[in-house]
């Protein structure tokens, strides 16, 4: 038996139990882990938070009764062996025998034969599930929202939320050209391919460690999702010598902007978040950028705004992130129905005080990585009503985006999955001169 393997389960359990008992962040819950083995952790958090709805329900089915709330890192534990003998390719004596054995490691050795109990009768018998949300694997006020949202999609999306998500990169072309990186993952054996919508792009086969990625620590290459790369050329297609990106953490979309713009344009990234103000400044620097980076409010203008209008503002608004549970799993487990009205009201008082900082003829990209409506379309239309000298202009960048793009009454929609890109919304509004 290893104790490595165990100690590995183990440390998974408590990620897992972090998420869901103490609404911690994954991200945060995994940052906590130390071991020497964090690959194969992460593998299982994600992998048991991504399934929770399913894995719960077959654990309810198999336990004679609920376990303790005070055990909640077993009832984990449990749903950890579940994964493993359901969805990877961890032999079942090991992940049965080493999940066992984690058990003791998380304090708990009075259950780690309930542990073996269950997991071996996991094996031998098989269940339906018998409730929506483990048939859907999401809760159910997610599941009703996009039936109401997307009647002929809404399958679709969840089926897409419960895959693993590609690897993007995003190729700096201040540095370097796409045909010159991507000769060097061809000459690396990293299999990748292009994608005609988007220039600076290109998909792996497979996920590679960033410390791997050639050039990435002299800033030749990011890691960004596709459908996040559409944002930069979108918000730069009316020039843009004056810049606001103004919910700019994590500092993705703004260093495209700078790779994209011209050398002299100025860009003001702003983020509330001190922490994630940090994250902006490493990434300008990896990449070789410049930008002025403040930490305010952006709905509060009188504390950062000088007074200049901008040619240009990215308002990459705060938003339930409905579009990249995928990559967010816990995202299922920590958000709740009744936070899309206070989110949506959060955009609108965003759009409202930006629109006051943009020049006559600029353009604001309203963006968000959700799939509602609410957070959405309905966002952008009552502020369009709202406000006479905004217009929608509904031109996109090149023919190829369109592809992609699911038109709405008010802007564009990204479904997750499509093209192995994530789910974002776009709406690009116009100032009157």
């Amino acid at each position: 038996m290893s104790r490595k393997g165990a100690a590995a389960r183990a440390s998974a359990a408590r990620v897992v139990d972090g998420v869901r008992s103490n609404g911690r962040s994954l991200d945060a819950a995994l940052g906590s882990v130390d071991t020497d083995d964090e690959a194969f952790v992460r593998m299982l958090a994600y992998g048991t938070l991504r399934m929770h709805f399913r894995l719960e329900d077959r654990r309810r089915q198999l336990l004679d009764r609920p376990i303790r709330s005070r055990d909640s890192v077993i009832a984990a534990l449990i749903d950890v062996g579940l994964f493993q003998l359901s969805d990877t390719r961890v032999p079942d004596h090991a992940a049965i025998a080493e999940t066992v054995e984690a058990a003791k490691r998380l304090g708990k050795p009075r259950l780690a034969g309930l542990v073996n109990a269950v997991l071996r009768r996991a094996q031998r018998e098989t269940s339906a599930p018998d409730s929506l949300e483990a048939r859907f694997n999401h809760p159910t006020w997610i599941v009703e929202r996009l039936q109401s949202d997307w009647p002929d999609d809404w399958q679709q999306i969840l089926a897409a939320n419960d895959a693993r998500a590609p690897m993007w990169l995003r190729i700096n072309t201040r540095q370097t050209t796409l045909d010159s990186y991507k000769a060097m993952l061809d000459e690396a054996g990293y299999e990748n391919q292009r994608h005609a919508a988007l220039p600076q792009a290109l998909r792996l086969a497979a996920p590679v460690p960033v410390s791997r990625l050639p050039g990435f620590a002299n800033g030749l290459v990011s890691v960004q999702d596709g459908g996040a790369q559409i944002a930069a050329p979108w918000c730069l297609g009316g020039g843009a010598a004056r810049m606001l990106d103004a919910c700019a953490a994590p500092g993705g979309k703004s260093a495209h902007l700078k790779e994209l713009a011209d050398p002299d344009d100025a860009l003001i990234c702003i983020d509330v978040d001190e922490r994630r103000a940090g994250v902006i400044r490493e990434t300008f620097d990896r990449l070789q950028l410049e930008a002025t980076i403040a930490v305010a409010d952006a709905s509060e203008t009188k504390g950062w705004w000088d007074g200049r209008p901008f040619d240009a503002i990215l308002l990459d608004a705060p938003c339930s992130a409905s579009g990249v549970i995928r990559r967010h799993p816990d995202i299922k487990l920590l958000r709740r129905a009744t936070d899309i009205a206070a989110l949506a009201r959060v955009q609108a008082t965003l759009l409202g005080s930006l629109w006051q900082t943009l020049k006559p003829g600029g353009r604001l990209l309203y963006v968000t990585c959700s799939v509602f409506k609410d957070e959405n379309e309905r966002v952008v239309d009552a502020f369009l009503d709202a406000t006479p000298d905004a217009t929608e202009n509904d031109l996109l960048q090149n023919n190829n985006i369109r592809d992609v793009m699911r038109r709405q009454a008010r802007g564009y929609q990204v479904l997750p999955g499509t093209d192995g890109m994530d789910g974002f919304y776009f709406a690009c509004l116009e100032k009157a001169t």
